[in-house]
């Protein structure tokens, strides 16, 4: 996906046509946004938005941190609301802003209340490079070890940095991608994958699982939709990515998570199974990374 589409796709802006059309449902309670951002809602809206989500059949959410000085906040609103998990970690647009890179130790415990089930969003993002490159990758190297502490998955950011991205959870792996996943059980998902075959094949030799966002739906996604067509089954997961990449057919509109849905009923037309295998396989497959969730 250029990154010129994708920005488009983050300012709401509706693409010239749709791959699919009408409203997505799923069984009752059968989803998982795997990915969202809901921090930001007031508390009324919040309620809304987590009923909407009900409604859709999408009964559990994780809010993703961008900033550690965001933890109180997720974590508060997990506590508060059974539907919802977090995560802590800071974006790498972040990555130079909130002082030093943190300590694995710190990040690490962090990582030990019973509602994160994860580290992240980290990465690399050589698109818009809000923070300058080394800072980036220390920030991305400290994240994985701390999520392997911790014992909980990693929650990546890839945009323009596939080759980078790839070295660096190669050598904090342990080898070359084919080896396996990490002898400790480490896990990870390349959130938003809007990336090149290559590191679609690199996070999966070594383990790691795909986010399905409502990119899949965008017209011009014609390469992600034949990367995504060979993904194994079991290394499927579904997002929101809310507020941002509302999929078809809300363009133009804020994303939410009851629009996983929608994403959920593409990703299922394009892989020839129901709605209700993709949920039942999705959320099976989110239990399976994301442990303290199950």
């Amino acid at each position: 996906m250029s990154g010129e589409t994708r920005d488009m796709a983050a300012a709401g802006r509706e693409p010239a046509s749709a791959t699919s059309s009408g409203p997505g449902t799923a069984p009752p309670g059968s989803l998982v946004d795997s990915h969202c951002h809901l921090d930001a809602l007031s508390p009324e809206e919040l309620d809304s938005v987590i009923a909407r989500a009900a409604a859709a059949g999408v009964a559990e959410m994780v809010c993703i941190s961008t900033r550690l000085s965001q933890t109180a906040t997720l974590v508060g609103l997990a506590e508060a609301h059974p539907a919802l998990w977090c995560t802590i970690g800071i974006h790498p647009h972040h990555a130079g802003e909130e002082g030093p890179v943190p300590e694995v130790g710190h990040l690490a415990s962090l990582a030990e209340h019973p509602r994160v089930v994860g580290v992240g969003e980290s990465g690399l993002d050589y698109f818009h490079e809000h923070a300058p490159r080394a800072v980036q990758a220390e920030s991305f190297r400290t994240h994985i070890r701390a999520a392997r502490r911790a014992g909980v998955p990693l929650v990546i950011h890839a945009r323009d940095a596939d080759e980078d991205v790839s070295a660096i959870l190669r050598e904090e792996l342990g080898g070359a991608a084919g080896q396996g996943a990490a002898a400790d059980g480490f896990g990870f998902v390349l959130h938003c994958f809007s990336s090149g075959r290559g590191l679609a094949e690199v996070g999966l030799a070594l383990g790691g699982y795909i986010g399905v966002s409502g990119m899949l739906t965008f017209p011009r996604s014609v390469t992600l939709r034949e990367i995504l067509r060979d993904v194994p089954a079991e290394r499927l997961l579904v997002e929101t990515d809310s507020p941002f990449l509302a999929p078809v057919p809300h363009r133009g509109r804020r994303n939410e998570p009851a629009w996983v849905a929608d994403t959920a009923r593409a990703l299922a037309a394009l892989r020839g199974v129901s709605t209700g295998e993709i949920a039942a396989l999705t959320t099976r497959n989110f239990r399976a990374l994301f442990r303290k969730a199950a």
